[in-house]
């Protein structure tokens, strides 16, 4: 006989009858450590994801120049068809004031008071 001796656990049969499932390993047997990074790998990774900030942080400030900018177009467009309004419209000046008072509230709230030597001179 050998003087070997090994400690084999004998494992009687599962309470469950599942004769295939195998004993499980404790986690600190199954955990692997993961090794260290090296100096040139950590230089590598921040270098990368400084340019990855960069590059976004341009698109980022190109989007916000587009919008800027669309949002400039619009305002001048409403300006511009503010005045196109203004040029388009028909005056008519009520020179007896009298009449204002005879008038049904209806057509009192479409009269509108405007300074007509600005409108001239914007026209001009």
């Amino acid at each position: 006989m050998e003087n070997k001796t090994e400690k084999t656990e004998v494992r009687g049969i599962a309470k469950s009858g599942k004769f295939w499932k195998t004993p499980k390993e404790r986690f600190r047997k199954i955990h692997n450590t993961i090794p260290k990074k090296t100096k040139d790998q950590q230089l590598k990774i921040r270098a990368e994801l400084k340019r990855v900030k960069e590059l976004s942080k341009s698109i980022k400030d190109e989007r916000k120049q587009q919008n800027e900018l669309k949002k400039q177009r619009r305002e001048e467009n409403l300006q511009r068809k503010k005045e196109n309004e203004l040029k388009s419209q028909t005056v008519q000046i009520i020179k007896n004031t009298s009449k204002l008072k005879r008038i049904k509230k209806k057509h009192l709230r479409q009269i509108q008071k405007r300074d007509l030597d600005t409108l001239k001179s914007k026209v001009v």
